[in-house]
């Protein structure tokens, strides 16, 4: 039988339960306050996220046709929402070479070898490449999505133009490209974002590995972006392939071949050169840490301090064209305004170039440009240079230098007529001062804003799949060609190879997409261009005429 409890022992037993009861209900309480806030913050953050404004529109085609030389458009990013934390940034390639690289014992006194052993060291050697992925085949929206929000600079409307011969033929054939192989250097496969090189023959020094380096680094840049395609380079300056035999019922023998430059009567297909990523040959470093160095050059020497003639340093045995500059240069008996210098690179190459850095060559008012044995890759480092450039009627044209105008980027000088010519552009400089220093930075800023190596390989991207497009077969790997990749190379390579293929590596994946590829000319653009370019050299010449005739 149950005792009866004491009115103080109920009462304690009483307290204890409300104790109990009051902490569970502030538990729960505190709980339920929690959620609720929770989701009010997460309805705000939502309801304020999409408020936001949208990034700005992407510019149209029509827009882009507007004009025949439309200005970059550079991508102002769209403010964040307070809830996201910015994205990580991209993970950093790195490349372990396992073993020293294996070199055939060459004795010092032997003459260096005009072609790279490097590459024929990766192509023999066992593949070192197997820790790349695979990536699926890129479509033709993943292959070059639209996500940067800034439209391509004008020239990369000829990527269209180039491409036309096979577009109106119906797509590139295998028997076509069969065709181009006959005097290509090297094809190059893509397949799921991995490289597969045949070479048929070596190219002149390194100029077949620094192509190839530079489309390894295109996959790096972009991973899984790159089409599969099945493609043939050649190394040698001279476009072959001739407009007029691949006319009519002969189109579908035309071979789709690319190389360094073109001109008006041929249909080989524009691609940036080697240099891009070093010339070791003659230490002339990749264009990124180049371009550093050119824009410094132009900060120690003011335009107006520099020397008041036309420069020019070069190889003039060359080309006929350059022995004749040669003969501009100042004598006892007459000044043609133009200071030249002849350069001997196995002389230089025997002091360490210590004469020849292009950063210290921005110190004279107005510079040479003028073709070698075809089209010259020093264009890129006189318009740099802030000076006003002096440009030889060209017969050539890389794939850049085709928006260049006269007048708003350079000053045409007659091929025909050099030394003159010379003369009257540098006493129109020295009395138009302003105008002169106008079309230089006009031409420097032209090269560092759409020239510099994101464009670069932005244009490489755009041109790639474009031509990837026209394929009308499935790119396979040949039984003869070799997986490259950038460890295959770089552990293989040596000295200032090794040195300058290090530091053109990408260092890590693009975060973004590239600029918008704007679209084609029409008939009519393109000769309001010519016209455009033809009515400004033809004023010039007049001038010259009158000031010769006064």
């Amino acid at each position: 039988m149950a005792m009866a409890e004491a009115p103080g022992q109920r009462s304690r037993k009483l307290a204890a339960a409300l104790s109990r009861t009051s902490a569970t209900f502030l538990f729960f309480s505190v709980v339920v306050v929690g959620v609720v806030f929770a989701s009010a913050r997460w309805i705000t953050t939502t309801t304020t996220t999409a408020s936001l404004p949208a990034t700005a529109a992407v510019p149209t085609a029509a827009a882009a046709a507007a004009a025949v030389h439309p200005q970059t458009q550079h991508h102002k990013p769209s403010p964040r929402s307070p809830s996201r934390a910015p994205p990580p940034p991209p993970a950093a390639y790195s490349i372990s070479c396992p073993t020293p690289p294996l070199r055939p014992n060459i004795s010092h006194a032997a003459k260096a070898p005009e072609s790279s052993q490097t590459l024929a060291l990766a192509l023999s050697s066992s593949s070192s490449c197997r820790s790349y992925p695979d990536y699926p085949p890129a479509t033709n929206t993943t292959a070059a999505p639209s996500s940067s929000n800034s439209s391509c600079p004008s020239y990369f409307r000829f990527i269209h133009d180039d491409l036309r011969p096979w577009r109106a033929a119906g797509g590139v054939t295998r028997a076509m490209l069969a065709r181009a192989g006959v005097t290509a250097s090297f094809r190059l496969v893509v397949l799921r974002g991995r490289a597969y090189v045949q070479r048929f023959r070596p190219a002149f020094q390194t100029r077949d590995l620094f192509t190839i380096w530079g489309i390894l680094q295109l996959l790096r840049r972009y991973p899984g972006r790159v089409p599969d395609l099945d493609l043939m380079f050649d190394c040698v300056d001279w476009p072959i392939v001739r407009t007029h035999l691949y006319r009519g019922k002969h189109a579908p023998f035309m071979p789709p071949l690319f190389r360094y430059c073109g001109d008006d009567r041929t249909l080989d297909i524009v691609f940036p050169d080697w240099s891009f990523w070093g010339w070791p040959e003659i230490n002339i470093k990749p264009w990124d840490a180049l371009q550093k160095d050119l824009k410094n050059g132009n900060s120690r020497v003011t335009w107006s301090d520099r020397e008041p003639y036309a420069y020019w340093k070069g190889n003039a045995a060359v080309a006929v064209s350059r022995q004749e500059l040669v003969k501009c240069n100042i004598s006892s008996t007459q000044d043609w305004n133009a200071r030249i210098y002849t350069q001997d690179w196995f002389k230089e190459s025997k002091k360490g170039y210590r004469n020849s850095n292009l950063g210290n060559q921005c110190t004279h008012r107005y510079k040479i440009y003028i073709e070698g044995s075809a089209w010259s890759i020093s264009q890129k480092y006189i318009l740099a240079c802030d000076s006003m450039t002096l440009l030889v009627t060209p017969k050539y044209y890389d794939f850049f230098s085709r928006s260049l105008m006269p007048i708003q980027h350079y000053w045409p000088v007659r091929d025909d007529n050099k030394c003159a010519s010379i003369k009257y552009a540098v006493e129109w400089g020295n009395s138009h001062k302003q105008s002169a220093q106008r079309i230089g930075k006009e031409a420097s800023n032209f090269i560092q804003k759409e020239v510099n190596m994101d464009i670069v390989y932005d244009y490489m991207l755009h041109l790639l799949t474009e031509y990837a497009k026209l394929l009308r077969f499935r790119p396979t790997k040949p039984p003869e060609a070799v997986e490259v990749c950038p460890e295959s190379l770089i552990c293989q390579a040596e000295g200032i190879e090794k040195k300058f293929l290090t530091e053109s590596m990408a260092k890590s994946a693009h975060d973004s997409g590239p600029c918008d590829l704007p679209p084609p000319f029409s008939p009519l653009e393109l000769r309001m261009l010519k016209q455009r370019k033809e009515n400004t050299i033809r004023q010039v010449e007049m001038w010259e005429r009158r000031a010769s005739a006064a």
